[in-house]
């Protein structure tokens, strides 16, 4: 299926599909550059920031969604990835530095824990079942993947891809990787040092982002050309897996504007999703029935990361210049921001199942 998800909701009442925004608070004293990725912890609402200021910041946010800044630190270079572990203690962040850092937030103490070749442009935290505490792995441009336990400064394994690692998701035992040239990679951590499976991409253009469902049953994949994919990692038949088209214009005679999808994000009770793109809106979507659930008015600019908070109570979305009209593009106006959309209702809530004759 590649029509658009929306062509039953175009059907349905407009109110019941456009979402929102009257209700979304910025985060206080946000980065001064664009922000490149975000992540709550899992066990309190605290998100962590990074940016292209090559600074990582810490944020509470409160009940009302008022924030205040907790902590900061700085990478050498732009930093790209940031991420929690399982118990809420620890930050991961990589980037242009080469590196990967993790702050210890009951310290506040930062140490290098990981180096590779070229950027690191992911790094996620991961838990198995038979390890001591939390592992590490992290995505470079350099082609590979490397493992890291915290305790050790050399890597514990590594993996070498086809290409630049542009976008990587973990969940349980579920690792996706998405590397230049349109390769998706797909790990099982109970055996870490060999792809499960390798495809290519179903969308014909560059891979911007890959996520996995809340249930790590699959991944979503999103492009540079306004297109999303859903892929089940064991094919239970042919039509689970599908792409549809979003972030994208109204066709102008024979010419349709397209915009990177930058970001997706999956809710972490519901299991339905987000995507978010330089067309500046956010959209929720439930795959399951490969629909439509809210799409919200343009937000003025670029949105470039979204996440989720545990209690899926909060959307974070991040507003910033993503270079996707090149240099001239950029300008001292461009709004640079972190929102809070508090979720109501039934925004995120999947569809009711309509029972099959």
């Amino acid at each position: 299926m590649s029509g658009l998800f929306g062509s039953s909701a175009a059907t349905s009442t407009p109110s019941n599909t456009i979402g929102d925004l009257k209700n979304d608070v910025p985060v206080s004293n946000p980065p001064e550059d664009t922000v490149s990725d975000l992540a709550f912890s899992p066990t309190s609402d605290i998100l962590a920031v990074s940016s292209w200021d090559k600074k990582v910041r810490i944020y509470q946010i409160a009940a009302n969604g008022a924030s205040e800044g907790k902590h900061m630190y700085e990478h050498e270079a732009p930093v790209l990835s940031v991420d929690f572990s399982k118990d809420g203690n620890k930050v991961v962040s990589s980037g242009a530095d080469k590196q990967a850092k993790v702050c210890d937030l009951q310290t506040l103490q930062t140490a290098q824990v990981a180096a590779h070749d070229q950027t690191v442009r992911c790094a996620r935290f991961f838990e198995l079942p038979n390890s001591n505490g939390p592992m590490l792995v992290t995505g470079s441009w350099d082609k590979t993947v490397k493992y890291w336990d915290l305790r050790q400064s050399s890597p514990v394994g590594t993996v070498t891809c086809q290409e630049r690692v542009y976008s990587m998701d973990v969940r349980n035992t579920l690792l996706v990787i998405g590397t230049a040239d349109r390769y998706i990679n797909v790990i099982n951590l109970q055996d870490p040092l060999k792809f499960y499976k390798t495809l290519q991409s179903p969308l014909k253009w560059q891979t911007r982002v890959v996520s996995c469902f809340t249930d790590a049953s699959g991944f979503a994949i999103g492009s540079i050309e306004g297109r999303c994919a859903i892929q089940y990692v064991e094919d239970k038949d042919s039509s689970s897996n599908f792409s549809f088209k979003c972030h994208r214009d109204p066709p102008q005679g024979n010419t349709t504007q397209v915009y990177s999808v930058n970001d997706i994000s999956f809710h972490p009770q519901h299991g339905t999703f987000s995507t978010a793109g330089s067309d500046g809106t956010f959209h929720f979507w439930d795959k399951d029935a490969k629909h439509r659930l809210k799409g919200y008015p343009s937000v003025g600019g670029s949105i470039t990361a979204t996440t989720f908070n545990s209690g899926g109570t909060i959307f974070a979305y991040a507003v910033g210049y993503d270079w996707s009209k090149g240099y001239m593009g950029n300008n001292q106006n461009y709004p640079n921001k972190v929102m809070l959309h508090p979720i109501q209702g039934d925004e995120c809530k999947p569809r009711p199942s309509v029972k099959k004759r």
